[in-house]
Formats: structure tokens, sequence, C-alpha cells
């Protein structure tokens, strides 16, 4: 497994090579977001661990670069800072997850681990809801004919429902069944992502996909 740290903390990024590389990653670095993005967009990485402050370009721009080239490599994105604004300024750049600094490294690897595990597993046949379409094996979304761009994280959490089509989800089984045992963060972070990908369907079609059901969770019509 191939990891791209890009941060400039010589010290942190001298700590995460050599611990990554003794739990079997192969582990490239760069000490700012010009080189970062470059280094990303010319090479092939199973994962980018990406600090969102950095000389020369900061994170925040190198992820949505990414996006904009149409790569989708999973983005764990680090922050010193720890809000609300923060996180979705974040994912709204593309990132897939984030974690604050200064973190537990065994959680490092477990969110890294789980990334890449859930890029390479295998995936059951194409499925459709409405004018929803998924093609799980390529993690490839599209409303009626239009495809949707969507990070790592949003394609998880629209396959969560489209197999759970016409069921009220709590945000507690959102996050069990998506997230899993490797978040430590806050339950509003389903919030986020159910706004972004409301937003992402509604600049494709009028229909109201994904509804909210009061005091009890989200359906997926």
């Amino acid at each position: 497994m191939k990891v791209l740290v890009v941060d400039d903390d010589a010290r942190l990024t001298a700590d995460i090579e050599r611990g990554l590389g003794a739990e079997g990653f192969t582990v490239e670095v760069a000490h700012n977001g010009v080189d970062g993005l470059w280094k990303a967009r010319e090479g092939s990485y199973d994962a980018i661990v990406l600090d969102i402050m950095l000389p020369g370009i900061s994170g925040y721009r190198v992820c949505a670069g990414l996006r904009a080239a149409e790569n989708w490599t999973p983005v764990l994105m680090l922050t010193a800072k720890d809000g609300e604004l923060d996180e979705a300024e974040g994912l709204d750049t593309g990132a897939d997850d984030y974690l604050v600094k200064p973190f537990s490294f065994p959680v490092l690897v477990a969110r890294l681990h789980a990334l890449i595990r859930r890029a390479a597993l295998g995936a059951p046949p194409p499925m459709a809801a409405g004018p929803l379409r998924v093609d799980f094996r390529a993690r490839r979304a599209w409303v009626d004919d239009a495809e949707l761009a969507l990070t790592a994280r949003e394609f998880d959490v629209l396959a969560f429902f489209l197999h759970r089509a016409g069921q009220v989800l709590s945000k507690s089984e959102i996050l069990a069944g998506v997230w899993q045992d490797d978040f430590e963060g806050e339950p509003n972070i389903v919030e986020v992502y159910v706004a972004r990908l409301r937003r992402k369907i509604a600049a494709l079609t009028p229909t109201a996909v994904i509804g909210t059901i009061r005091g009890a969770g989200y359906r997926l019509s």
C-alpha cells in the first residue's frame, strides 16, 4: 500500500513515514502544497494524508485541484483546528475523511486501512432507485444520464442508503454502517455528508431523493 504524506512539519512527517513503514506501507513525502499536488497528480497512491496549512498552496486547494482533475484517490485531511467549519470546508473540497492534530498513530493507521479497504472491496451488481443508478464495482453513480462526482466517503454513504432504499435510517445507523469502528468525531458528520449528497443530486434533478424523517433520520425514496 502506497501513501503520499503532504505536511510541512519535518518531524511529524518523519514520524509518520517511520510508523507507516513499520506497518507495511510505502511512504512518499512532500513538504509543501505545490510539490504535494504535483506528486499526487503524477504518482499512483492508495491514499493521501494531507495537511491543511501548507506553504505554497493550502491543503484545501491541493484537494480541490485533484478532484477537478478527476483524481479520486482517498484523501485523509489533517488539521490543527477542531471545528465544524474547518471540517466542512475540507469535505467541500473533496476530502474523504479528516483527523485533528494531535492524533493517535493507531487511529491514523486505522483510518488509512479503512479508506483503502473500501476502495478494494468486492462490489455487488449495479442497482437503481428512482433517478439514481450506482455501479458498485466501478464506484460510479449517475442521476439519469448525468454522472455524480463523489468522493470515496460520499459514495459509501450513498451506497449505504441505496442498499436500504425505503428504510428510515438514524444517524447512529449510518455512522455504524459507513464509518464503522474508525470514527471518533461527532455524529453530526452524517448531516454534513447528507447535505453534500443532496446538493449534488439536486443540481441534476428536481426530485427529492433523500428525505428527512423528523426525529428519526433519513430515507432514500
